[in-house]
């Protein structure tokens, strides 16, 4: 039997996501728990015209590549994923974990290796000049996701469905609304140059003149909900100190604080992780810099869940990306790394407030523009 949930989940994606049309090739690239969100999600595509394509990638491999390749098999860029890559003109990715620590015992040297190689074939969708591909990146949810949030799967089914908007009548609809809301804040800081972001430990600043801010409003991440852009490259300086711990890679590094002068990172202490952390900061000379500064403002993410996905959107809290820029922003910070980290100024939190040229915009998890 089909879960219409599902259902709605796919047609979302296609229609709203993607606005995929007729004749357009899409990739869809699913983890093997979930098959039947990606079996839904080739269906909706056929039914609008579309021409699908599915991978399949099977657990485990990752592990088995990572702890079994040599360093040349780890730094070559296979044409045949970047031809993919260069071809299609839309991708759903749909992530669907069956053990969230299956990366923790793999060398992290290794790991920073197989990233700036996987680097040059995600440029090739990202970097397309006038035949730009879309993209879509989802979380199906699986007994190991929930149990990484300490919830059961059924509430953790609960939660996602939620946060997508799913629990609506009309999801589109829901994120057409919200996305009208956030278009707001984007147009206020479009006309910012500089921000401040205060919380506890945290006191960092940071220019934002001539950069462009997004609104992420259900379009590449789904769930989404944050506006963002890149940070000038050498204009960051102060401390900040990240009130989740964060998972990159299958690693989980816990209560990191970093320090930052004229841009880039000259201090970096964790309470746990820092080994994997200090290796991810000498993967190239952009792993040091900010390629993003961003504002979660999803309300229907109230809690930490151990996934970035949903970490990041968590209404009420900022997040900086080491590494990698988007090109959309302005940002030109080049990285094979690109990981975000989330700062809660909730009052249950501590409180904070971001500054904008001075003025308060938002303090205690709330917008006051």
């Amino acid at each position: 039997m089909t879960d219409p949930r599902l259902i709605k989940w796919a047609d979302t994606m296609i229609q709203y996501s993607l606005s995929l049309t007729p004749e357009q090739q899409l990739l869809i690239r699913v983890e093997e728990a979930g098959i039947p969100l990606g079996r839904e999600v080739y269906a909706a595509a056929l039914r609008q015209g579309a021409h699908p394509h599915i991978q399949v990638l099977l657990d485990g491999l990752d592990e088995v590549f990572l702890t079994t390749a040599s360093d040349a098999q780890l730094e070559f860029v296979s044409p045949i994923r970047k031809f993919e890559f260069e071809t299609v003109d839309a991708l759903c990715t749909i992530m669907a974990p069956t053990n969230t620590a299956g990366l923790s015992g793999v060398d992290p040297a290794k790991q920073a290796k197989a990233q700036k190689a996987n680097s040059v074939i995600r440029k090739s969708l990202s970097e397309r000049g006038v035949k730009k591909a879309d993209w879509v990146l989802t979380l199906y949810p699986t007994p190991a996701a929930a149990q990484n949030a300490g919830m059961s799967l059924r509430a953790y089914e609960e939660f996602v469905m939620s946060a997508m908007f799913l629990d609506k009548d009309d999801p589109a609809a829901a994120w057409r609304e919200f996305s009208q809301k956030q278009q707001h804040y984007v147009d206020y800081l479009n006309g910012v140059k500089h921000l401040r972001f205060v919380a506890v430990d945290t006191d960092i600043t940071m220019s934002v003149a001539g950069r462009r801010w997004v609104n992420s409003d259900g379009h590449r991440n789904f769930p989404s909900g944050e506006v963002f852009s890149g940070p000038v490259e050498n204009s960051v300086n102060g401390r900040v100190r990240y009130t989740f711990p964060t998972a990159h890679l299958g690693h989980e590094v816990h209560d990191i604080q970093l320090t930052f002068e004229s841009g880039r990172v000259v201090n970096a202490e964790a309470s746990s992780g820092l080994e994997f952390l200090e290796e991810m900061l000498e993967t190239d000379a952009g792993a040091r810099a900010l390629g993003e500064v961003a504002i979660g403002n999803n309300y229907g993410v109230k809690r930490y869940t151990r996934n970035t996905l949903y970490d990041e959107k968590i209404g009420g809290t900022f997040h900086l990306a080491l590494g990698n820029a988007y090109p959309e922003t302005g940002g030109v910070n080049s990285s094979a790394v690109h990981w975000d980290m989330v700062c809660d100024m909730r009052p249950e939190a501590g409180g904070g407030a971001i500054y904008a040229d001075g003025v308060v915009i938002h303090e205690n998890g709330e917008w006051k523009i």
